[in-house]
């Protein structure tokens, strides 16, 4: 499948483990010099600012999305290629969903783990069939694969759904190849009614993780040079 944006989560701290930077610089560079638009959370600290300094360098587009007023002006990364500030948390998954044609996580902590949870629940629910992964450092997502497994084994999670979310283990260089062969599994058969795509579509409403819920107002993007 074409990929022309891809968006990371990623955590806001470099953490313990030096890889963790290593990669997050080599991805970012992987999507710069391939000409994928990299998507992410804005900031300019820790992984999150190593992955769009490193897109920004290889010549890519960066774009960041914002919840206003989360922190201040001076953890906004000043370089890229746009900033889009937002109202909500809740408004600033959304953006970064309709902003990405994939996703792809890198080691974070529990902000990451809600955004890759969130969107690979909206692909169970139908909502989308957009390629997920994780990108594997020195073991780091094994505990989350691990949980997934055995949530399967015990009867709380079908099994199809371990492909919900691929697991890369060998770097970088194997995560264009997971993503362009990635193929979604069936959404749930417990669905009825009309078709969530079509619920989608209907004027002044969102479906977030199986709730209708009045659509926000979009907000003006603002670019940053």
């Amino acid at each position: 499948m074409g990929l022309s944006s891809i968006c990371v989560y990623c955590g806001s701290a470099m953490g313990t483990d030096p890889d963790f930077a290593v990669v997050a610089r080599e991805t970012g560079e992987l999507l710069g010099t391939n000409g994928i638009r990299l998507v992410y959370g804005g900031a300019a600290l820790g992984l999150m600012g190593v992955v769009a300094d490193a897109a920004l360098a290889a010549g890519g587009e960066v774009i960041g999305v914002t919840p206003r007023g989360l922190w201040g002006d001076e953890v906004d990364h000043p370089g890229l290629t746009e900033l889009i500030q937002v109202g909500t948390m809740h408004e600033r998954k959304q953006r970064m969903f309709e902003l990405a044609d994939a996703f792809v996580a890198l080691p974070g902590g529990l902000g990451t783990l809600d955004e890759l949870a969130e969107v690979a629940t909206w692909s169970q629910l139908g909502v989308h069939r957009k390629p997920i992964a994780t990108l594997d450092v020195n073991g780091y997502w094994s505990g989350l694969h691990a949980f997934l497994r055995a949530s399967a084994a015990a009867g709380l999670l079908k099994q199809q759904y371990l492909d919900l979310i691929v697991n890369v283990t060998d770097g970088p260089a194997g995560l264009l190849p997971a993503l362009r062969s990635y193929v979604a599994p069936p959404a749930g058969k417990w669905i009825s009614g009309k078709p969530l795509r079509q619920r989608l579509g209907e004027p002044h409403h969102r479906l977030v993780s199986g709730h209708s819920l009045t659509r926000a107002p979009l907000v003006t993007p603002t670019s940053r040079n």
